[in-house]
């Protein structure tokens, strides 16, 4: 599985469970962490929480398993790193505030209508 692959499956796990703002940036040419970075609003931590789950398990499935988890006890953020592909999960006022958005701006956005359902 490629890493935009992983990016696809990750993006229909986050939709599928109402996540919101969901946006995937290539940052292959601006950073050395990860090739790809998915970010997502809950709106809630309850919602937080289940986004991430259903990730990790929907990955999984796929025979690709999380690397690391950061905050996965935090009510605002979790943070999921498959290596190539670094999901964030936020809360509407961690993402204002991280504002990774802007801070990756220099990134490829990812066009994923295709993947999102109506």
């Amino acid at each position: 599985m490629t890493p935009l692959d992983i990016v696809k499956v990750t993006v229909k796990a986050l939709d599928g469970k109402k996540a919101y703002d969901i946006c995937a940036i290539d940052v292959e040419e601006v950073s050395t962490l990860a090739d790809y970075f998915v970010i997502a609003t809950g709106s809630s931590s309850t919602q937080i929480k289940a986004l991430a789950d259903e990730v990790e398990f929907r990955l999984k499935q796929e025979g690709i398993n999380v690397n690391h988890i950061e905050g996965h006890r935090s009510n605002s953020w979790v943070l999921l790193d498959y290596g190539s592909v670094i999901v964030h999960v936020f809360s509407e006022e961690a993402r204002d505030f991280y504002d990774l958005d802007r801070l990756w701006k220099d990134g490829k956005d990812i066009d994923i209508s295709d993947i999102l359902i109506d």
